[in-house]
């Protein structure tokens, strides 16, 4: 069994009458990539802020490396590289010259230093911008020179909160494959984002978060089955009648059905062959049907079930 890398036990955080974290608990082992969603105002990033001893709590206990963390664990604090979802860097200096800065926080020796630094212009692809300011840079470099400065010291937990906002589908790309060599390197990343196809992607396991408390825990697919919803089938038909669906509505594992006069769509909860029963209706009545296509449940139809809120609003 792998090591903890984060332990969060029993977390209470109140900011008078409104309890921001209630009784949080969490697990993270060493080399996950782990998953960290939930609505505006869940507590994800008060989460965070209590991992790193930016704010107090009222209650619980928090680990890093299986040692007690608190404001003044700086050998703790050099293991931990954080990229949050607003850009921190120094518009004054380079790009290069930020990179050197953040890592030498962090790294004394200059020769080492060096080298890690080139290592993290290198990885985030930034080698031709060395001498430019963040300022001229674009939405997507800029947010790769921000993983660069956050990434440069090697740490072993990487926090990354929402890194890839309002970037290009290149920059995008770049990003999650960054974050996918770095965890094969050896890092254990916690990882917030709106983009739940990139939490399907990169995540091995996922928390759901809301009003504080931690509502759902797995993997994807162990989330995935968690809900009502294992299949929804869309088939293009004009003129449905209403007693054709009604028979549609009783097939076996059948739990919901909708129709818009062009479109029928069929939600199933669990059971094999579903399609084909459904087909076999309409070619009993001889009806005609276009364009047909299944869908398997996603990460997204998980957390509006289990939260009955979308996830696309602004980070709280």
């Amino acid at each position: 069994m792998k090591n903890s890398v984060v332990k969060i036990d029993n977390l209470v955080k109140r900011y008078g009458d409104l309890t921001a974290l209630d009784h949080l608990s969490l697990d993270i082992a060493e080399g996950e990539v782990f998953g960290l969603l939930g609505p505006n105002g869940s507590g994800k990033t008060t989460t965070i802020n209590c991992l790193l001893s930016l704010l107090t709590y009222d209650k619980g206990d928090i680990e890093l490396f299986g040692k007690k963390m608190s404001p003044t664990a700086y050998n703790i604090k050099k293991e931990i590289g954080v990229i949050m979802q607003n850009v921190a860097v120094f518009d004054e200096l380079t790009v290069y010259e930020n990179i050197d800065y953040f890592c030498g926080l962090y790294i004394n020796d200059k020769a080492q230093r060096k080298q890690y630094v080139d290592e993290a212009v290198k990885f985030v692809g930034l080698e031709e911008f060395l001498k430019s300011r963040p300022k001229k840079l674009s939405g997507g470099l800029l947010r790769r020179l921000n993983i660069a400065c956050g990434i440069a010291h090697k740490p072993k937990l990487i926090i990354l909160d929402e890194p890839t906002v309002a970037v290009d589908p290149q920059s995008r790309n770049k990003i999650l494959e960054g974050i996918e060599q770095l965890n094969r390197e050896g890092a254990t990343v916690i990882y917030t984002s709106h983009y739940m196809e990139e939490v399907e992607q990169i995540c091995t396991r996922i928390a759901i978060m809301d009003k504080g408390k931690k509502i759902a825990e797995g993997t994807k697919d162990e989330l995935k089955r968690m809900i009502r919803n294992t299949e929804t089938m869309n088939i293009e038909i004009i003129d449905l009648p209403d007693e054709v669906r009604s028979k549609i509505s009783v097939l076996p594992h059948v739990y919901n059905t909708e129709y818009d006069g062009s479109k029928l769509t069929v939600y199933c909860s669990g059971g094999k062959h579903n399609l084909t029963r459904v087909l076999g209706v309409l070619q009993e009545h001889e009806l005609g049907f276009g364009r047909v296509y299944s869908e398997l449940p996603t990460l997204n139809d998980v957390f509006l079930e289990i939260t009955g809120k979308a996830l696309r609003d602004k980070e709280d």
